[in-house]
């Protein structure tokens, strides 16, 4: 790293004021940030002393979504193997999925952190590590299938209109991920929804076996189905779904993958506990309230079934606990995730044409999360003038 760095010392002058390459600054800078820990401090203003910057907490984030990573990519060889009748050879199956998962990767953060150094360089900002996790989110949340063009398409509507029209970084009031995915959904409905955008190769037919389906368990619920089945027709049990052995977006099926990464999260405090156990409670409430009042075979369904089934799990803990687009004030949490978990659920099981609901809830959340905040806090408020005039009186 030394040699690293003499070479970094070297080239700076020609990216700093008066330097022939200045005008690509924000760019240098970024790389230096991502290699070597910063050696600026807050030099105004009131400030905290922490070991604990931001880059290191969007590496823990990052590091969090790892297994989900991993699994995606075994998952994805998995589904084309059974799609293709090929051998269900691990190593097979591992480089298919890093064949087809990785170009998603690249497109986004090409796009992505390309958009984000224009716009550092245009406010003479710092490149923000905000989209180092961004970046690793949106891939997750898609379908394999997806074309790379709509990926660039979506990666730059969610950075220009969803974060940098807001002020970039901690200014933004969605969270960026799901806003290119919402993006995705409402102008390529084709390519979000459907049997064969969730398995490898299915758009193309490369090989597909007869009668071979990519239907995901949240879409056989919706056409009423309480027996889930794979591509394949073999009976899905909940293990199997646990484990996330089924179609879906890259890293949404697995929960158990999903959950290890919650461990970490909350183990160094980067993850709101709060946030998680709210959304949970939310969801098991409004599934018990629909299984009381079940008029047909989805609302029927067990309130624990929809944790394993579509992207209620990789919501909860990396999407709704978002600490920019999330409520800040310990009450205000508690409601943001109730009403997540809520209307996640009522969402999925009242609306056959949005099966998915995790995502429009969280979005709608985080627009209502200020307001939440402001209610929590003037409650607060109130209680200690009552409490003062009692006092005085």
């Amino acid at each position: 790293m030394k040699f690293i760095r003499k070479q970094v010392d070297k080239i700076k002058p020609n990216f700093e004021k008066g330097g022939k390459l200045y005008f690509l600054h924000s760019f240098f800078d970024a790389v230096e940030t991502f290699l070597f820990v910063p050696n600026k401090v807050t030099q105004k203003g009131a400030h905290i002393r922490d070991a604990v910057d931001m880059k290191r907490t969007m590496i823990i984030v990052v590091m969090a979504m790892i297994p989900a990573f991993l699994f995606g990519v075994y998952n994805t060889g998995y589904q084309h193997a059974l799609a293709t009748g090929a051998a269900l050879d691990f190593w097979s199956m591992i480089g298919y999925g890093l064949i087809k998962i990785l170009p998603i990767f690249i497109v986004v953060y090409v796009v992505g952190l390309g958009i984000e150094i224009i716009f550092a360089q245009i406010r003479k900002h710092e490149v923000n590590e905000g989209f180092f996790v961004s970046g690793f989110l949106i891939p997750l949340i898609m379908p394999v299938d997806v074309p790379l063009w709509m990926v660039a398409v979506a990666t730059a509507f969610a950075v220009i209109f969803g974060k940098e029209v807001f002020g970039g970084s901690g200014m933004n009031i969605l969270n960026p991920a799901l806003t290119a995915r919402a993006f995705l959904f409402f102008a390529y409905p084709a390519f979000m929804s459907g049997d064969k955008v969730w398995i490898g190769g299915m758009l193309k037919g490369e090989g597909i076996i007869d009668g071979f389906s990519g239907a995901t368990p949240m879409a056989q619920a919706a056409e009423g189905s309480t027996q889930f089945v794979n591509g394949a027709g073999n009976a899905l049990s909940n293990w199997d779904m646990f484990l996330g052995i089924m179609p879906g977006s890259i890293g949404e099926t697995s929960t158990l993958a999903i959950l290890l990464g919650a461990v970490l999260l909350i183990a160094t405090g980067v993850g709101s506990l709060r946030i998680m156990i709210s959304v949970l409670a939310g969801g098991a409430l409004m599934g018990i309230i629909l299984n009381l009042f079940a008029i047909n075979p989805y609302m029927e369904l067990p309130w624990w079934n929809h944790f394993i089934i579509g992207g209620f799990a990789f919501g909860m803990v990396f999407m709704a606990t978002d600490p920019v687009t999330a409520s800040q004030t310990a009450k205000g949490k508690i409601i943001y995730g109730v009403l997540i978990g809520m209307l996640a659920i009522l969402f999925r099981v009242l609306n056959p044409a949005f099966p998915e609901g995790m995502m429009l809830a969280i979005l709608l959340m985080n627009v209502f999360a200020p307001l939440i905040d402001y209610y929590v806090v003037q409650g607060n408020i109130n209680k200690r003038m009552k409490r003062f005039k009692h006092a005085k009186a």
